[in-house]
């Protein structure tokens, strides 16, 4: 079923939030989020299941990203505001418990980890990538 889908992208200094999935025996990474409802924007969307997913409350800043793959799926940087770090309560957590959907694991990765992992969709990931040395190049310009 084809749904679009918000996705959150959260980056503190050399780190940045993705979900480890394990489904059908494969391990990959996806950025928080999920499908749009009726009646949701993709950035309320995104802001919903980062709740649902990581317990945070955010603050939801410019798309970095639009993907066409089975959807539209934007990605959105932010901010956290507050909330306790995986403490999400959210439905693939429930689902979990009876197996259905595989697990989900909501860590900080490294950015200099993130070229060596399996990240979904890949494009997205380079594009936080590059950001980060942008970022970097900046601050050290400053100095």
């Amino acid at each position: 079923m084809v749904r679009n889908r918000g996705a959150m992208i959260f980056m503190e200094k050399d780190k940045v939030v993705l979900i480890r999935r394990n489904r059908e025996g494969t391990e990959y990474y996806v950025f928080p989020g999920g499908g749009i409802e009726n009646g949701e924007t993709p950035e309320t969307a995104a802001k919903r299941e980062a709740f649902e997913e990581l317990g945070l409350e955010v603050k939801v800043k410019e798309c970095l990203a639009v993907v066409h793959y089975n959807g539209i799926q934007y990605f959105f940087l932010g901010d956290i505001i507050d909330g306790a770090f995986g403490t999400g309560k959210g439905e693939e957590y429930t689902a979990k418990e009876n197996g259905e959907s595989g697990t989900y694991q909501p860590l900080w990765v490294k950015m200099e980890d993130l070229s060596t992992l399996d990240v979904r969709p890949k494009e997205v990931a380079e594009k936080v990538q590059s950001l980060y040395r942008m970022n970097i190049e900046k601050s050290t310009e400053k100095q």
